[in-house]
């Protein structure tokens, strides 16, 4: 039994229910699509944007847009832990790619922003896609056809998320059931996966209204990752391909959670964020077939998901709260996905430990309309493990190209120790005057690459990047430079730098 989940939604629950209502404490609502570039979104993207999103060009007129805002990686998993937890993934036990079956990333003692809003009154439910570790009647079992409707659920939202209530599925291997809390219920058709979390999500809010409790709901959908599956109704619909069609219906279904929000009454008073957990994937013919229509699903940023570069991780990421945030308004201050836990604890009055939410700064000023950074850098993270750190002007990647699926994958040369020049190994970009990308400055800035190397190591190092308590990272050494991956020798470099375990 997770006994510290049990006691966290139980110890005081009555009383901080009481304590919400009166005070008038916002809903609190995350929408995040799965694998939706920046591009993606029409207004975000007027040069190349040629897929129709109203919904969220909707959001861009009544909300506030973050223009410089990033998911903790350039992949799933770990952008999930980081949004639930307020801590970088790499800090765990996955150092690069996604999890699949198995237990939880996220261990029994860590604080979880379900189990953190519970404590303050809040009930808490999850619509969608979780991919953070699941057992079935106990059992690892991955892939399709291999569960029955009956199994039971561990590792998942419940017990390991912290969630009141779960309706949606793993991951997309596994898109074939349907789960109601802890127990698998049905078996759907990929096609049949966004339309029902849609509902699901709609029907909770519609059955809502009337209460005076606040709800947290965490609505991370299947769309328009892999496999590309638009319901029949949209099938053509953008004119362009099948990635186009199921990127409008995502949007669609943004767009009946925002009409349920407000027909129940609740809009005024929620928070809502809409973001994606990286950027497009580089799905071949798909992507082709997008290029030649002219629609470039990153915008002008460089890159795809799974790139340490900006396509990789910057993402759609803006917020309405009619009460709060005055529409129509831009920030171009850094923020990333695991402030979002920050950001709710500031707005519930939440204290946390020394060990909770390590990587999370509160962009509630931001929401209010104040000028100034909340973080002065925020760390990347590319499918393969490479780093990158980034601060207002200047960005340095641990690795000399994509660090992920773009070409070049990793580095020229076959380690640093055999690097003749810092390009070989580093890349170094400023972002004011080319955000884009396009020219690496390392050999020109050498005080540069080695200031901001130092602040990746003391970060890793510190287990934070928040201020307080140096906490242990869940390994004893993160390797931030490696051998290239199609090295054969399986050797690593013994120059390589690693991070050590800090001390409370």
């Amino acid at each position: 039994m997770n006994f510290y989940k049990t006691a966290t939604s139980i110890m005081g629950a009555a009383a901080a229910m009481t304590v919400a209502a009166k005070e008038n404490r916002p809903n609190i609502v995350v929408i995040l699509a799965d694998d939706l570039g920046y591009g993606e979104v029409q207004a975000l993207n007027p040069k190349y944007g040629k897929i129709k999103t109203p919904n969220l060009d909707q959001v861009t007129r009544e909300g506030l847009v973050f223009t410089d805002g990033h998911s903790g990686s350039a992949v799933c998993t770990p952008t999930r832990y980081g949004l639930l937890t307020g801590r970088y993934a790499w800090r765990t036990r996955l150092q690069n790619a996604v999890l699949k079956g198995g237990d939880s990333l996220v261990a029994e003692e860590t604080l979880t922003i379900a189990d953190m809003l519970k404590e303050k009154g809040y009930y808490t439910g999850m619509f969608g896609k979780w991919h953070l570790g699941m057992k079935f009647n106990g059992e690892v079992k991955e892939g399709t056809g291999k569960v029955k409707p009956g199994e039971t659920v561990t590792e998942g939202p419940i017990d390991k998320g912290g969630f009141d209530e779960f309706h949606g599925f793993h991951y997309a291997r596994q898109m074939d059931l349907w789960i109601d809390n802890d127990k698998v219920t049905r078996n759907l058709k990929a096609d049949e996966m966004l339309p029902a979390l849609t509902k699901e999500a709609v029907k909770f809010i519609d059955n809502w209204k009337g209460k005076d409790q606040p709800f947290f709901m965490y609505i991370p959908w299947n769309a328009p990752h892999t496999p590309v599956a638009p319901s029949a109704e949209w099938k053509g619909k953008s004119g362009i391909n099948a990635h186009a069609d199921f990127v409008m219906q995502t949007d669609h279904s943004y767009g009946e959670v925002i009409k349920a929000l407000k027909r129940n009454g609740f809009w005024d008073n929620t928070l809502v964020i809409y973001s994606a957990d990286n950027g497009t994937s580089p799905h071949a013919t798909q992507q082709a077939l997008l290029n030649k229509r002219g629609h470039r699903s990153s915008a002008e940023f460089r890159g795809l998901k799974s790139d340490i570069y900006e396509g990789g991780h910057r993402v759609p990421f803006m917020a309405t709260w009619p009460k709060v945030i005055k529409p129509g308004t831009k920030t171009g201050e850094i923020v990333c996905l695991t402030d979002i836990m920050a950001t709710a604890a500031e707005i519930t009055g939440y204290e946390f430990k020394d060990e909770d939410a390590v990587d999370s700064f509160s962009f509630l000023p931001l929401l209010k309309g104040k000028k100034g950074a909340v973080r002065k850098d925020v760390i990347h993270h590319s499918i393969h493990g490479y780093f990158a750190i980034r601060g207002k002007k200047w960005k340095l990647c641990a690795v000399n190209g994509s660090g992920g699926w773009g070409k070049p994958g990793a580095c020229k040369k076959d380690s640093a120790k055999a690097a003749k020049k810092l390009s070989d190994v580093y890349q170094l970009f400023d972002m004011i005057n080319d955000p884009y990308e396009t020219k690496n400055v390392a050999d020109e800035h050498p005080e540069t690459v080695k200031e901001l190397r130092q602040l990746l190591d003391k970060q890793i190092a510190n287990g934070r990047t928040t201020p307080g308590v140096n906490q242990q990272n869940d390994i004893k050494e993160i390797i931030v430079e490696k051998w290239n991956k199609s090295d054969k020798s399986g050797k690593k470099d013994k120059k390589s730098k690693k991070s050590k375990k800090s001390k409370k």
